[in-house]
């Protein structure tokens, strides 16, 4: 009379085994189906700060991504789009083309984008990008600055040299009369001498 319920019990023992083992793969499977596309690195990155736009941004997935439902904005500081072109997909990575003219401050990336298993992945962070210094023009060259004694003196030498270039010419012409004097004596004598002969 024993024998039945040791043989119901055996049943139940093994009808709960069967569920126990489903529960467990399925324990096991579940974090796998449930594990979501996510983005795994981003250049530039958040926060990043920058001397100058790059040339691009490129974000890379966990997963492979579809082309056709990939979606990047890049928004300057001025609210404009910065994009300089479309989206290219190349597996897990995703690159937008930037365009190098935007202007310098905070920059927000945007993005929605479809894993080829039919994840969607969407997101945005912000990078900053630094005001590069404009060179300085050189220095202009020091005027001269010419001072009061300075412009004396000039004014001196120029009286002295045109006031010797005039006793030159003064001694030059006097030496000449003296001569064309001295000349004219010599004649008269020699005319009145000729005469007392």
């Amino acid at each position: 009379m024993n024998a039945f319920p040791r043989r119901a019990a055996r049943i139940a023992a093994r009808s709960l085994a069967v569920p126990a083992a489903a529960v467990t793969v399925l324990a096991v499977a579940a974090p796998q189906a449930t594990a979501h596309t996510e983005l795994d690195t981003a250049s530039p990155g958040a926060s990043a700060a920058l001397a100058g736009l790059p040339p691009r941004v490129t974000l890379t997935f966990s997963d492979a991504m579809t082309q056709k439902y990939a979606k990047v904005a890049v928004t300057g500081p001025d609210g404009d789009a910065a994009a300089a072109g479309g989206v290219e997909v190349d597996g897990r990575t995703v690159t937008l083309p930037l365009d190098a003219g935007s202007p310098a401050g905070r920059y927000t990336v945007g993005y929605r984008v479809v894993s080829a298993d039919g994840h969607p992945v969407s997101g945005s962070y912000t990078f900053t990008v630094r005001a590069t210094e404009s060179p300085a023009s050189p220095p202009s060259p020091p005027r001269a600055v010419e001072s009061d004694e300075a412009r004396a003196t000039a004014a001196t030498d120029a009286a002295e040299e045109s006031s010797g270039a005039n006793t030159s010419a003064a001694v030059g012409g006097g030496t000449l009369v003296l001569v064309l004097a001295a000349a004219g004596a010599y004649a008269a004598r020699r005319r009145r001498a000729g005469r007392g002969d």
